[in-house]
């Protein structure tokens, strides 16, 4: 397969912060979760940017985005670098004035994980109440931009036992009021247990399409990798080329086409290479795109601020 000179979509783990401890998280819902202390070296962080061509940028990996320090700041500079970003929040921290900026950058993505429509299930989902502060965040962002093109505004639902039975009311709830609504299935412990996969495995589309930098520099072989069980290189040392046409990445690569995939330990059982194999269909003002592991609900009316990227969908919170 062809694998362009730099990573079209790049997720910088800014600072490994987040204000929740979702049971279900790879990353905070661990008992020996990370402090939570750690900021990416500023001078690194720029140095890794301006590596890249028009990338699309999430300033997050597993953290919350809104609580890097001097966020605004990194938005615009982004932005201004004629790159795109596009980030997954669970919108606690949203106020006016970032709702002000994100439009204002025209920042292209904002998706919030909100994943219930009662206090109750939340408290069970996200270990908080606080539902109406969260919808809240969404309708304001919603308010500041009105008609404008961009952000384009999603929600998102990780359906799981606690609280499955809750998916049906939440797409009512949210269809036609925000641009896109998206339902997916939960990652644990290596793979999505509930994912029906196709008969024959192809090779992760991740691999060729995604670079996951932790804030100290280290690239994953892929975002669901929260714990840095991969080691594909350090960008601080090597750089963005470096490490994505490195020795590492090729070895998967190699596996992934050959078929060995044992060869390569987190993705033996991992089943997400199959999350972007979508089928379409259009009914009224929704264009309903499902693959094994997400069903997106989008408005057709507002698609022209949506843009395909291939690699996992990896989510803050």
């Amino acid at each position: 397969m062809n694998v362009p000179d730099l990573p079209p979509r790049v997720l910088l783990d800014l600072a490994q912060k987040c204000n929740l401890r979702c049971p279900m998280c790879v990353v905070w819902g661990r008992g020996d979760a990370p402090d939570g202390g750690d900021v990416m070296d500023v001078g690194a962080a720029l140095k890794v940017i301006g590596q890249l061509d028009r990338a699309l940028l999430q300033p997050n990996l597993w953290s919350e985005p809104l609580l890097v320090p001097d966020f605004l700041w990194w938005v615009t500079m982004m932005k201004n670098s004629g790159h795109s970003v596009a980030f997954n929040t669970n919108g606690l921290a949203l106020d006016g004035d970032t709702a002000l900026l994100l439009v204002s950058q025209k920042v292209d993505s904002v998706m919030f994980s909100i994943d219930a429509v009662t206090s109750e299930t939340l408290k069970k989902i996200r270990g908080i109440r606080a539902l109406p502060r969260i919808e809240a965040a969404v309708l304001r962002l919603l308010a500041v931009r009105g008609e404008a093109q961009y952000p384009r505004i999603g929600v998102s639902f990780a359906k799981q036992k606690e609280n499955e039975h809750e998916v049906d009311e939440f797409v009512r709830r949210w269809v036609g009021v925000v641009d896109v609504v998206r339902v997916g299935l939960l990652f644990a412990d290596g793979t999505y247990p509930d994912m029906v996969v196709p008969e024959m495995r192809t090779p992760c589309p991740a691999i060729y399409s995604t670079m996951a930098i932790h804030v100290d520099g280290q690239v994953s072989v892929c975002c669901l990798d929260g714990l840095k069980q991969t080691n594909m290189g350090n960008v601080f040392k090597d750089g963005v080329k470096g490490v994505w046409s490195g020795p590492e990445f090729r070895r998967v690569r190699q596996a992934h086409e050959s078929g060995d995939y044992d060869a390569v330990p987190f993705c033996k059982n991992c089943n997400g290479w199959a999350q972007n194999a979508f089928e379409d269909q259009v009914e009224g003002n929704l264009l309903i795109r499902r693959s094994p592991e997400f069903t997106y609900y989008n408005r057709v009316d507002r698609l022209k601020n949506w843009t395909a990227r291939g690699g996992h969908e990896c989510r803050a919170g």
